[in-house]
């Protein structure tokens, strides 16, 4: 079987072309039971995706290649050396010797061997298919070279990979160092502050109020008109007609029991996933379900973005559900009754406009710095893949390894 990822026109010459079975021997792991792995013991364990912890005997001892054998990530390639368990879920190919094994990893990977998966609902890799595919192979010394060139190069990628990854980790703490402290402290640094009598609050500015959620939200309570869409709230916050997030892969109710009109500026929790964040105001007009806590002003004016902000922050560092009687039951809510019996800050509602606006400023500025560096992950995540199937195949000079003195 031959894979599309090489020309066999652009492979040097001298190069052969085997079918794997003749590179390589390849089997199953064995099996292991979940009781089996630990958190630590002599010999590591790998599965299909990696290693998966430890256990106290070994299946294999050397220097292999596996290859994840179901699942949706089949096909990935990982390394093990030593003694180790591979389990019945990851394919172990040995060299015996007559291959270079990080060779022989690399050019896997570029084979991208989860097209040869067999189906769809649990995907899965057969070894009698994988073993039966052409590759291009070179001398064993070039084999070498390549590998010591793919582990300095890559080396150098994973390298300004991992530091944009902590780049991301920074400035998501930046965008939620901004968010908390508008919400809690206001935008003067010098504002004089008072004890809010809210112990998960602390100290908030002097001239702001406090008071139960009755006094700020009223629980709307609007009707379904003909032509209305679904709105979903989000993990992300965002309250939106669910057409705009997804085409598919939602369920779709028989019976739309209970469901509620819902407006373009009303604040929005989701009873069972606020908690992880399901918190946000509405930028569309719909209908939703009844799950949905859908709140307008009660007798106090305020901004919906600013509740919004304030409320997910609430949720997502656990004071709501440590406030809401309702987590004791066995699927968590937060009704509107939990919400209007906590004491909550009220900023001015021109401060509130304020604070708002400075979020959506500073989170913008933040998430163009984000986005920036995801697509910076993004293509030296492509130029590492493109490197390695290039290198596999002849397509780049490889500098020979300096002779033995």
């Amino acid at each position: 079987m031959k894979l599309a990822f090489w020309d066999e026109s652009a492979i040097p010459q001298h190069w052969g072309k085997k079918k794997l079975k003749y590179v390589a021997s390849m089997r199953s792991g064995e099996t292991i039971s979940p009781e089996a792995i630990r958190d630590d013991g002599e010999f590591s364990v790998y599965g299909g995706n990696g290693f998966r912890g430890y256990t106290s005997t070994f299946t294999h001892e050397g220097n292999y290649v596996l290859i994840g054998r179901q699942g949706a990530l089949c096909g990935n390639v990982n390394y093990a050396s030593g003694r180790f368990w591979a389990s019945e879920h990851a394919i172990v190919a040995d060299t015996k010797g007559k291959a270079n094994v990080r060779w022989l990893g690399e050019l896997l990977r570029a084979l991208n061997l989860n097209q040869l998966s067999q189906s769809a609902a649990q995907p899965g890799l057969a070894v009698d298919v994988i073993t039966s595919v052409s590759i291009p192979v070179p001398p064993v010394h070039e084999q070498q070279a390549i590998a010591d060139y793919l582990d300095r190069e890559t080396a150098r990628i994973d390298a300004l990979i991992d530091a944009k990854e902590r780049l991301l980790g920074l400035l998501a703490e930046k965008r939620q160092a901004l968010i908390t402290r508008a919400v809690t402290r206001g935008l003067d640094p010098n504002a004089p502050l008072r004890d809010s009598n809210i112990p998960w609050l602390g100290l908030i500015p002097a001239h702001w109020e406090t008071k139960r959620g009755k006094w700020i939200f009223r629980q709307s309570d609007l009707p379904v008109r003909d032509d209305d869409e679904i709105v979903t709230c989000f993990r992300d916050g965002q309250v939106t007609l669910r057409r705009n997030r997804r085409d598919d892969g939602f369920m779709v109710a028989e019976k739309e029991v209970g469901y509620q009109g819902i407006r373009i500026g009303q604040l929005v929790l989701h009873s069972m996933d606020a908690f992880a964040g399901a918190i946000g105001v509405s930028d569309s007009g719909g209908k939703c379900s009844p799950e949905y806590i859908i709140c307008d002003p009660a007798r106090l004016s305020f901004n919906p973005h600013y509740y919004g902000y304030l409320l997910r922050w609430m949720a997502l560092t656990g004071f709501i559900q440590a406030s809401c009687p309702a987590v004791r039951e066995r699927a968590p809510r937060i009704r509107f009754n939990n919400l209007a019996e906590m004491l909550i800050p009220i900023p001015p509602i021109d401060e509130q406009n304020d604070i708002v606006a400075t979020i959506r400023r500073g989170t913008e500025m933040v998430g163009n710095a984000l986005h920036a560096a995801e697509r910076t992950i993004t293509l030296l995540k492509e130029r590492r893949s493109a490197l390695i199937a290039a290198a596999v195949t002849g397509q780049i000079p490889i500098p020979e390894p300096d002779p033995i003195p």
